[in-house]
């Protein structure tokens, strides 16, 4: 089976693009071939492109790669108009001009309907790739490559860092991830949305008219600054466009962008940042195997009703261990979904005092599943079916 490597090349830093674009060469051939080799036998791939440098660079070097090739795969490049700014629709039509100059595919996806007052911008994300997987289903195309860089994840791992985030957060992006991981705003021990997850492109092509099974998204261009982008693109010739809610100051993102310049000065440069994510990523891999051998003692599998551990194994477990089993065993015998790191930590918290002598019993009911203390286990359980009121 094929695999879709995941490595970060190191090309250096960069902070404002027109500040230090004069610090980069333009990608040549041999690096654009490199970024686009795991795809050689792919029948289709679908581009993720907005009309913004990072993307228009992705259209432009996988046109470049694909025309290079006798047999390579088709090229479908997808634009979503949000409907939150009038000059969307010209960027899109933009877009579709470039796309045919290179003999690329175009659609352009409309997200309809009333926009949230709250949280606009990570609606915005999960209806992006909720229409971006639905390009890819209908094109039968197993692949969906974005454009995120270096940068991108530099600002990823400073703005889960303000949130707060445990290992998975600070991981930052993988380069590659299933989509049905990026749709779940609630974190799923085992496996956290766009961690360190790290995942095989089927070595067969999708067959007859069926949609993909699962459609992976992938970032062939993690590993590059956002300058070497631009500078590709001016010697090219290519124009793009900006989007202002990249500066506007109401959004997270775009005042840790705008911090970026100082903290590199300090020494916290992208670079640095994207180090930091690749050393979490291999201890967040070490302890995900720990639980998962764990998980595997214990049983606990996607038909598994009931569990139960011994107190002594419990208190023997480092705390992360224990927590993250706790949580997966939550996730495979409850029946309400996704289990939340905070509700996860706060009934952690409760069966520690429990089992130190706090309480004489413990019964707790979360995400479906019940948690209760018996002689000398910790038993896991189906949670019985809520009873409803009935008021006269």
């Amino acid at each position: 089976m094929r695999r879709i490597k995941e490595t970060i090349n190191e090309t250096g830093e960069a902070g404002a693009p027109s500040d230090f674009a004069q610090n980069y060469v333009a990608l040549g051939d041999v690096e654009a071939d490199a970024l686009f080799a795991d795809f050689v036998a792919e029948p289709t791939l679908v581009l993720a492109v907005s009309g913004g440098p990072d993307s228009t660079a992705l259209l432009y070097l996988a046109a470049r790669w694909r025309n290079r090739r006798k047999s390579s795969p088709r090229l479908i490049a997808v634009t979503i108009d949000h409907g939150l700014r009038p000059q969307a629709r010209h960027e899109a039509a933009a877009v579709k001009r470039l796309a045919g100059k290179l003999g690329v595919e175009h659609r352009t996806m409309r997200w309809r309907g009333a926009k949230p007052a709250t949280g606009l911008q990570e609606k915005a994300r999960l209806a992006r790739y909720r229409l971006l997987h639905v390009a890819a289903c209908r094109a039968k195309s197993r692949c969906v490559l974005t454009a995120h860089t270096l940068d991108d994840q530099a600002e990823t791992v400073l703005f889960r860092m303000a949130r707060g985030s445990g290992l998975a957060g600070i991981a930052g992006m993988a380069r590659v991830v299933p989509f049905a991981a990026l749709v779940s705003s609630a974190w799923r021990p085992g496996r956290p949305a766009d961690a360190a997850c790290s995942v095989g492109v089927p070595s067969e092509p999708v067959a007859g008219s069926a949609p993909v099974d699962e459609v992976l998204l992938v970032r062939p261009l993690l590993g590059l600054p956002k300058a070497r982008l631009i500078v590709t693109l001016r010697a090219a010739g290519i124009a793009y466009a900006q989007d202002p809610s990249n500066v506007d100051p109401r959004f997270t993102r775009a005042r840790l962008r705008k911090l970026m310049p100082a903290l590199a000065d300090e020494g916290l440069t992208p670079r640095r940042l994207t180090h930091l994510a690749r050393r979490v990523r291999r201890s967040e891999a070490a302890v995900e195997a720990v639980v998962s051998w764990a998980a595997r003692r214990l049983g606990l599998g996607p038909d598994t009703r009931k569990i139960a551990l011994a107190r002594q194994d419990w208190h023997e477990m480092p705390a992360e261990i224990a927590l993250r089993l706790l949580g997966r065993a939550i996730s495979a015998i409850g029946d309400e979904g996704p289990v939340e790191l905070g509700k996860l930590e706060s009934l952690t918290d409760a069966l520690a005092g429990a089992l130190a002598g706090e309480a004489p019993r413990f019964r707790r009911t979360l995400a479906g599943a019940m948690v209760s203390l018996q002689k000398d286990c910790i038993v896991m359980e189906r949670a019985p079916a809520r009873r409803h009121r009935i008021r006269a």
